[in-house]
């Protein structure tokens, strides 16, 4: 059986992060790991606080991992502190850690600051060079990039930026975009527009988690990049569609909906 890693904050309400990760991992036959980065007290209406994890216990949650059942990817989330994203880089470095999807989380959903800006440089200069995807959202890119990303034109630019500073294909998420929900992936050839369809529902609570936790899904099975991607992003698109409607706010998806 394959293996993926999920490395990333938990949510008690069971929509993002670590739990999230786990059902989509599963949902795909596969079998999850998980190290966890941070406890946050949240749910479908916010995250309310957010108690980061020591970073050598993350390091040593990694070591155990790698030395006993070496994942054939690794999909990083939420990690909180510049001291966490410095023990993650360096263990990942040092087991050569194959096919790591880094999803990057800045900020919630509901507007909460989840990595400060010392962490988010450390992020591009230590963690990013490790990646084989990196698939930011376009208010992640604006921050990443130093510039507004509103249109396809400025998705390029910053794609091409990214790229080139890490050396990682870019998944530039166009889920913000004011026409159409296209995304675009970078992977230093050029630019390969995916259609998306804006799915119209409030509960896309862990959608960013899910995306990238198929997509690492798919490369450790042993997919293509553009494969995992788009098969990744029909998963996420049956997962809204299916409805499930659970909490006051912006709820979760139906992660199992293939199962039901």
């Amino acid at each position: 059986m394959k293996t993926v890693l999920s490395i990333a904050g938990s949510d008690p309400s069971g929509g993002a992060g670590i739990q999230a990760d786990i059902k989509t991992i599963a949902a795909h036959r596969l079998y999850a790991m998980s190290v966890i980065t941070a406890l946050t007290v949240q749910n479908t209406q916010g995250v309310f606080a957010v108690e980061a994890v020591s970073p050598e216990l993350v390091a040593r949650q990694i070591d155990c991992v790698f030395t006993d059942i070496r994942p054939d990817a690794v999909k990083v989330g939420m990690l909180g502190r510049e001291e966490i994203v410095l023990a993650v880089a360096e263990r990942l470095a040092f087991y050569q850690a194959q096919r790591v999807v880094i999803d990057p989380v800045m900020v919630s959903t509901s507007g909460r600051r989840l990595l400060d800006e010392r962490a988010v440089l450390l992020l591009r200069k230590r963690l990013f060079p490790l990646a084989y995807l990196i698939t930011p959202n376009l208010p992640e890119a604006e921050e990443l990039c130093g510039f507004p990303v509103r249109e396809k034109s400025d998705m390029e630019r910053a794609a091409r930026q990214l790229f080139e500073e890490s050396g990682a294909a870019v998944l530039l998420k166009g889920g913000h975009l004011d026409a159409g929900a296209d995304d675009l992936l970078w992977d230093g050839t050029g630019a390969d527009w995916l259609k998306g369809e804006r799915v119209r529902s409030a509960n896309t609570h862990g959608t960013g988690c899910t995306l990238s936790s198929a997509i690492a899904c798919g490369l450790a099975q042993g997919r293509g990049l553009a494969e995992s991607v788009q098969l990744a992003k029909a998963y996420l698109t049956g997962a809204l569609k299916a409805g499930l409607d659970l909490g006051r706010g912006n709820g979760p998806l139906n992660h199992l909906y293939t199962s039901a």
